[in-house]
C-alpha cells in the first residue's frame, strides 16, 4: 500500500517570538495581576470605612509629566534606531535615562509630602496602599532604568542599530508599560483617593 503526501502550498509557519520577549511579556502580565489585584483590594478596603481622606501630593502631576516624556525621547531614541543614527540613539537613551532618574527622585519626594501630611505606611489603609502602589511602582522603574543604561551602552558599543533591534524594541515596550501602568495608577488614586 503506497502512501500519498502531498505538499500542502502556504502552510502556516507557527507564530514565533523571541524568548526573552515572551519572557517579558510573561513577565509584564504578572505585574498587571498584581497591580489589578492590589486596586481590586483598594476598593474593597475603601468601601469598609475608616478611610483616611487626604490630597495627593502635587508631585504626582509632574512626575506624570515626566513619565510621558521619557516615552518620547525614549521613542526617538528607538526611531533613530530602525535608521541606524546612533548618535540620536544615544541622545534618546541618555534623555529617557535621567528622566527615569528625575522621575524616581520625584516619587521620593511624594513620599516626603506625604509624611508631611501625617499619612504614613502603618496607621491607616489609605496611606498604607499608596506607599505600596508607589513603592512597587519605583521598584519596577529601577529595573526599567537599568535596562535604559544597559541598551545605551550597547549603542555606545554599535550593537543597537535596525538590524539588531530586539535589546531595543524588549527596552521600549517595558519602558512605555511602566509609564502607562503609572499613569493607570494615577487616574486611579485621582478618582479612588
Amino acid at each position: 500500500m503506497e502512501e500519498k503526501f502531498a505538499y500542502v502550498e502556504g502552510a502556516e509557519q507557527p507564530i514565533a517570538m523571541h524568548p526573552k520577549k515572551f519572557a517579558l511579556w510573561l513577565f509584564i502580565v504578572s505585574v498587571v495581576m498584581i497591580f489589578a489585584s492590589l486596586t481590586s483590594a483598594y476598593i474593597v478596603r475603601q468601601s469598609e470605612g475608616n478611610w483616611l481622606e487626604f490630597d495627593l501630593p502635587v508631585i504626582f502631576w509632574y512626575s506624570s509629566v515626566v513619565i510621558v516624556l521619557s516615552s518620547v525621547t525614549l521613542h526617538y531614541a528607538y526611531t533613530a534606531a530602525k535608521k541606524d543614527e546612533l548618535s540620536k540613539i544615544r541622545l534618546g537613551m541618555i534623555l529617557t535615562s535621567i528622566l527615569g532618574v528625575i522621575f524616581l527622585v520625584a516619587q521620593w519626594y511624594s513620599w516626603v509630602a506625604l509624611v508631611d501630611r501625617d499619612v504614613f505606611f502603618v496607621g491607616n489603609p489609605a496611606g498604607s496602599f499608596l506607599y505600596v502602589f508607589t513603592g512597587l511602582h519605583a521598584i519596577h522603574l529601577i529595573s526599567g532604568v537599568i535596562f535604559l543604561i544597559i541598551v545605551l551602552i550597547s549603542s555606545f558599543r554599535y550593537k543597537v542599530h535596525s538590524k539588531n533591534m530586539n535589546a531595543m524594541e524588549m527596552c521600549v515596550t517595558y519602558w512605555h508599560f511602566l509609564g502607562g501602568l503609572w499613569l493607570y495608577l494615577f487616574m486611579f488614586l485621582l478618582l479612588n483617593h
